[in-house]
């Protein structure tokens, strides 16, 4: 026990340091515009600069159909409780053909838009540094968006402290932050597999059926959209509690009501960057 204490006091420790730098690194900038979903990794950009710069760090947040309604408010109930203000914007990535085509550089085209967005708004708001939420941990898993991102000089700062998803937990948590322990909220775009265009009535269609799910009292789950097919992730000590009665019944229910003809179980359960399992480097992988 005393050495658990010991690794636990430790670990809080060396956080505190990262957080330290977090706050100086964004001190020196002034003023600047968060790039903002409402989920743990930007909510927590936006609370230590919102604390350490006030007014002159606002938070901007695209609104199109592949945030979720429910992600859309908690957004701004975060940022209220913060003090914060916030910005609610149309990127347009559902115009961009590139995003719609949805290639496996769906993402490059969705934070494109994004960030050509925030460039608009950061100057007519007077804020220097354009800043998102990417951490060590986004580096181990494709993610076109960086490049986006570094054409378009958006700081991360995070990965510049040297933070990972486990370090914004801790220090978040350390904070008193209500969003330490919430789930990772990747956006609905990546639930539909590569190669089926992104249409709003698809992303409509997860995020419903993904809210029913939650609702139903699953608090890590996943709807991949398949055409007429349903694959839903939901962490393994949840597989067997899903497809048995009473639950079973009001899944498939909830699934045929947002337009699924057939409701799956993922065996393999949740998990996150499942999306790009095809994936061989930047390749689709050929499946015999």
């Amino acid at each position: 026990m005393t050495q658990m204490n010991d690794e636990l006091r430790a670990a809080d420790e060396a956080t505190e340091r990262k957080l330290a730098d977090l706050r100086e690194r964004l001190k020196a900038m002034g003023s600047v515009l968060v790039c903002y979903s409402g989920g743990l990794d930007s909510g927590f950009v936006l609370a230590v600069a919102h604390g350490v710069l006030g007014d002159k760090a606002v938070a901007m947040t695209a609104t199109g159909p592949a945030l979720a309604p429910k992600e859309r408010d908690d957004a701004c109930a975060l940022a209220r409780s913060l003090g914060a203000r916030i910005e609610l914007v149309d990127a347009g990535e559902i115009e961009d053909a590139g995003y719609v085509a949805n290639g496996p550089d769906r993402c490059f085209h969705c934070k494109k838009s994004l960030y050509v967005t925030a460039k608009r708004v950061a100057g007519e708001l007077g804020l220097g540094a354009i800043l998102n939420g990417t951490n060590l941990d986004d580096l181990g898993d494709y993610r076109p968006g960086l490049d986006a991102a570094r054409q378009h000089g958006v700081l991360s700062p995070l990965l510049d402290c040297g933070f990972s998803k486990q370090d914004i937990r801790n220090a978040a948590r350390l904070m008193g932050l209500s969003l330490w322990d919430k789930p990772a909220a990747a956006c609905l775009a990546s639930r539909i597999p590569y190669g089926t265009a992104v249409t709003r009535e698809r992303l409509t269609q997860v995020a419903g059926f993904e809210q029913a799910l939650k609702d139903l009292g699953l608090r890590h789950v996943r709807v991949r959209h398949h055409d007429t097919v349903a694959r839903i992730e939901v962490g393994t000590q949840d597989i067997v509690r899903v497809a048995t009665s009473p639950l079973r019944e009001s899944v498939v229910e909830a699934g045929k009501q947002n337009g699924y003809a057939y409701i799956t179980v993922d065996l393999a359960g949740y998990r996150t960057g499942s999306h790009n399992e095809v994936l061989d480097g930047r390749h689709l992988k050929t499946i015999a």
